[in-house]
């Protein structure tokens, strides 16, 4: 926010907690699709509202009123599919194929698919998002050396979120990948990222402050 408002540009930022998944999806076409479901009002509810309170304060900064004003702007912009057709004429601008915006199912396919299930019964009681970001890399969601190729259809979908109860056995995430070697290393480290007790856990908020040029403000 310094920086910004160093250089002319009004800056706002939000605070949210990094340690807790946002969304389901980890990876480049399973995020986009992710980001078109949630434009059609179907997506993850923590995702919506983060991306809510995003636009909310964009809107404030160029003007828009109070906060309150901004977000009924933002929601009625999602609701009305504004938002979606937003996306979809950015993509066009720039070239790409707005196929997989109108239907993500037009994106390649991962050829190998995988489903880590849990060790025990219990609640989630944290998750490394660190070490699932890795996760996904060595799935081939991103590069391992700067030389190697990304793998768009690779990547994760949560199926189970810290607070979540999951039985021994049960689906805790689908693995997508090229290869089925790509598979135990990545399944490993996911499964030292999830922590799973007996004891449910205190969640945070997913909003905890906003920085601006008057200062901290808890949300």
């Amino acid at each position: 926010v310094a920086i910004g408002e160093h250089h002319h540009r009004r800056t706002s930022a939000l605070i949210t907690d990094m340690d807790l998944p946002l969304g389901l999806a980890i990876g480049n076409s399973l995020e986009v699709a992710e980001s078109v479901q949630t434009l059609q009002g179907k997506g993850p509810q923590d995702l919506e509202e983060v991306c809510l309170a995003l636009a909310a304060n964009m809107v404030q900064l160029a003007d828009g009123g109070a906060y309150e004003q901004c977000l009924a702007r933002a929601r009625e912009a999602l609701q009305s599919g504004a938002a979606l057709q937003k996306l979809r004429d950015m993509v066009e601008a720039q070239g790409g194929d707005v196929s997989v915006i109108d239907d993500p199912a037009n994106f390649a396919a991962a050829k190998v698919t995988h489903t880590v299930t849990a060790p025990r019964s219990g609640y989630i009681y944290s998750m490394d998002t660190e070490k699932i970001g890795i996760s996904s890399v060595l799935l081939g969601a991103g590069r391992e050396r700067k030389e190697d190729a990304i793998d768009y259809a690779a990547g994760i979908i949560l199926r189970a979120k810290t607070g979540d109860w999951v039985e021994q056995g049960a689906p805790l995430a689908e693995f997508f990948a090229e290869s089925e070697e790509k598979l135990a290393p990545a399944q490993q480290l996911y499964l030292q990222a999830v922590q799973i007790s007996d004891t449910k856990p205190t969640l945070p908020p997913l909003i905890m402050a906003k920085v601006d040029v008057t200062g901290v403000s808890v949300w």
